[in-house]
């Protein structure tokens, strides 16, 4: 039996950009634990030019490319563009939620946010109000309204569809957070370590959060 037959619809999720945690997608997840399994869709990739790939911590799996051909560093640097300009939203929120919800470490796989919790503790507070109303209107969360409440969903929202949250159940306003926030937050470290980029110069008040 082929990686594609046997596992058809984690490889298609997979190439279409998922990260797989235990959150998303336990039983996929699970999948990906076997060595045997991992080493045959790896074989079905390799014509691709893709590889799985996974975090240091293993808690999510996504794909990477095998060789950075022209048309891959080409596909990369769009990616990347794409991850620089959320980056920015995504670490102010992050530190919204520390300091709106009084935690004193950062998001990780598997917590639970809810969004009128994060209302009732920004509605009295002005500046995190305010630092809201700026972070709700960044065109990566793009909300056009005034209303603290619907803010706070449209980020929920944007954050759900950008696969950094998943909803358990449509009609309970409760949310997970996935292991693509563990793989967002190495990925930081790394171009700060790494690269030298002067993310703190940037944003110093994410600098607790790395």
């Amino acid at each position: 039996m082929t990686a594609l037959t046997q596992h058809g619809l984690l490889l298609e999720r997979l190439l279409g950009g998922a990260f797989v945690c235990k959150v998303s997608d336990e039983e996929a997840f699970r999948h990906l634990q076997d060595e045997a399994t991992r080493e045959a869709i790896n074989e079905y990739l390799q014509p691709l030019n893709r590889r799985l790939a996974s975090n240091p911590d293993a808690s999510v799996w996504f794909l990477a490319w095998r060789e950075l051909t022209t048309d891959a560093r080409e596909q990369l640097s769009n990616q990347l563009s794409q991850t620089w300009n959320s980056l920015m939203p995504l670490l102010e929120w992050m530190q919204l939620v520390q300091e709106a919800l009084g935690r004193d470490s950062v998001l990780t796989a598997g917590e639970i946010l809810k969004p009128a919790e994060f209302v009732l503790r920004s509605e009295d507070n002005h500046s995190l109000r305010e630092r809201l109303n700026r972070l709700a209107a960044d065109r990566f969360f793009n909300s056009q309204s005034d209303d603290l409440g619907n803010q706070v969903k449209q980020i929920f929202r944007r954050l759900k569809e950008q696969g950094y949250l998943v909803q358990p159940h449509a009609d309970r306003q409760y949310f997970y957070v996935t292991g693509k926030i563990d793989y967002l937050l190495d990925l930081v470290r790394f171009i700060r370590d790494e690269e030298n980029l002067p993310i703190e110069d940037e944003a110093p008040q994410q600098e607790a959060l790395l």
